[in-house]
């Protein structure tokens, strides 16, 4: 039987939530799929989980490797996939029955190179689904990907994730389409750009399969100790691929990419002045403080304010009034203001 869709899963110590996972990829309603796992230097019971799975369902495959981390597992993945299109499934996390039938057929019906769908987040209890301003269902061509696609991924994060989207293989092949390793930046991002540029087709539909799952810990102890705030400073100052290169003037780029970043900070400043029993007031007090005093914020800013600041409410005015004056008080006390008119 050919297979239709390659599904490539890398795991890392997910032993609390892979057989959801496991389940949700076993149910799907298009049968020609393989589940490509790639463990990842595991240290607990994940490989014996997937291994017991295997055992009663041929299209497991298991790849045992030392931790190399996400990129380097999700390219040995590439490597051995047989589909004819590629998704990705990241252990914690789970799908909707009927996902990859829908993104592949959406894509055979128009042979297109790749599929966008939506997605549910779930963080502390709370589930938001993350849609797209694309024109639904129908063929968007290579000027629009050029025009539009590229540029969204210079002032927005939430189009980053692979795992909403299904990736015809052909393209990946062709123009050796790989995640790099061993950077800090977003790989996701930079495998996105890599495999867009390369598209000469693609579809947004309005499907929610997707169900992402924030897991480790508080989001702000996450954001501590993966310090987003070093990655997003890395995509500000992050050299183009040449596909923007002539095609988008620069100004242009150095605009959206300073909107991103503030936009960032702004959601970052939420997140480290949330409580957290974690981590001290007092260390998430003073990365506040760095971080309105970088410089390269400091050079962001007003290109935000000339840009969006008129477009802001008054709550998000008064925070960038705050970033601006690197009054840390004041953005502390704006956030709790927020929390408490929020409960």
């Amino acid at each position: 039987m050919s297979k239709k869709v390659s599904v490539i899963i890398p795991v890392y110590n997910a032993e609390k939530y892979i057989v959801e996972c496991i389940e949700s990829l076993l149910s799907q309603t298009l049968q020609e799929c393989e589940f490509i796992f790639i463990n990842d230097g595991s240290k607990d019971r994940s490989r014996q989980i997937i291994e017991n799975y295997k055992k009663v369902d041929y299209r497991i495959k298991l790849i045992n490797q030392e931790n190399q981390g996400v990129s380097a597992a999700r390219n040995t993945g590439l490597h051995i996939a047989a589909g004819e299109y590629i998704g990705f499934v990241d252990a914690d996390d789970y799908i909707e029955k009927d996902m990859y039938e829908i993104l592949y057929n959406s894509a055979k019906q128009s042979d297109c190179d790749v599929v966008i769908s939506n997605f549910e987040s779930e963080m502390e209890g709370h589930k938001v689904i993350t849609k797209y301003p694309f024109p639904i269902g129908i063929i968007l061509n290579k000027d629009y990907i050029e025009q539009e696609i590229l540029l969204y991924f210079l002032k927005e994060e939430n189009l980053n994730a692979v795992w909403n989207k299904v990736y015809k293989k052909k393209v990946i092949k062709e123009s050796n389409v790989k995640f790099p390793e061993k950077v800090i930046l977003g790989e996701d991002e930079l495998f996105n750009i890599q495999f867009f540029s390369n598209a000469a087709t693609m579809k947004y539909i309005d499907y929610t399969g997707y169900h992402y799952r924030e897991v480790i810990g508080s989001a702000t102890r996450n954001i501590l100790e993966n310090n987003y705030l070093s990655i997003a400073l890395g995509v500000y100052t992050l050299e183009l691929p040449e596909i923007y290169i002539g095609k988008i003037d620069k100004v242009k780029i150095h605009q959206l990419k300073s909107i991103r970043l503030i936009k960032s900070v702004m959601s970052y400043i939420h997140m480290y002045f949330a409580p957290c029993k974690d981590v001290s007031f007092s260390k998430r007090y003073e990365y506040v403080k760095n971080m309105v005093s970088n410089k390269y914020i400091r050079d962001a800013l007003p290109i935000y304010y000339s840009e969006i600041y008129n477009t802001l409410g008054r709550y998000e005015k008064f925070i960038i009034n705050m970033i601006k004056r690197k009054s840390v008080m004041g953005l502390y006390c704006a956030t709790a203001y927020s929390r408490f008119r929020n409960k």
